[in-house]
């Protein structure tokens, strides 16, 4: 859950644009493919960016800040038997330990302030764009799950809307997602990884996933 955020390990921010184009005939469910990767050293949080080329009939890609309510909440607050919210207190077994993904403290819900530590769970739809990666050994793809212990956190994110009104228009263009973290090297190091994308549009239509060549973080560096 990107609730709070492990500082000490990653530090993550999200950044996209998008230029479009309006073509014909182009499918209702996102189509994506791979473009460019780079990975980009600073004086603080370092850079991984990926770029993707994506179509879409409607023209529905992306979502504002305004863009909240469901289906596109950020959190889903399980409930007992009994329909009241389940605190760390009164967790039932199975629940998780407490971290920071996966538990809030004094949450805002319904514009009343609960003063308890609540169990929530993410809500996929708050995302418009997901990133999965995969680390190779010995010819092997071992997915890196990044919402484990010690991480608790995702590279999941949003990407704005692309047209600034509802009308249905086919659209063409490039999503550049960069994803921004101190940890980059400390956790990859020379290791080689690959990453699995999609995208989702308002309708909550998911594209094919995409992948992107296999890398080093040294193979794809760009100078500051």
């Amino acid at each position: 859950m990107k609730v709070i955020k492990v500082s000490c390990i990653l530090l993550l921010l999200v950044g996209a644009y998008a230029c479009i184009t309006p073509p014909e005939g182009f499918p209702s469910i996102p189509e994506i493919s791979f473009n460019n990767l780079e990975y980009v050293e600073t004086n603080e949080a370092d850079s991984l960016i990926v770029t993707i080329n994506f179509k879409d009939q409607e023209g529905d890609l992306g979502l504002n800040p305004r863009d909240i309510d469901p289906p596109f909440n950020e959190l889903i607050y399980p409930r007992d038997q009994n329909g009241q919210l389940i605190t760390y207190r009164n967790r039932p077994p199975g629940a998780p330990s407490f971290n920071n993904r996966d538990w809030i403290i004094s949450p805002l819900i319904n514009n009343v302030r609960v003063n308890d530590t609540i169990w929530v769970q993410e809500n996929p739809d708050y995302y418009n764009i997901f990133i999965r990666f995969f680390i190779k050994r010995s010819g092997q793809y071992t997915e890196f799950d990044w919402s484990a212990p010690p991480y608790f956190t995702t590279f999941n994110g949003r990407f704005p809307r692309i047209l600034t009104d509802d009308r249905d228009r086919a659209i063409e263009g490039q999503i550049r997602y960069a994803m921004l973290s101190l940890g980059w090297n400390s956790i990859f190091r020379n290791d080689t990884i690959r990453l699995e994308i999609q995208v989702q549009d308002r309708q909550l239509q998911r594209s094919e996933p995409v992948t992107t060549p296999d890398f080093t973080l040294a193979q794809i560096q760009r100078a500051r």
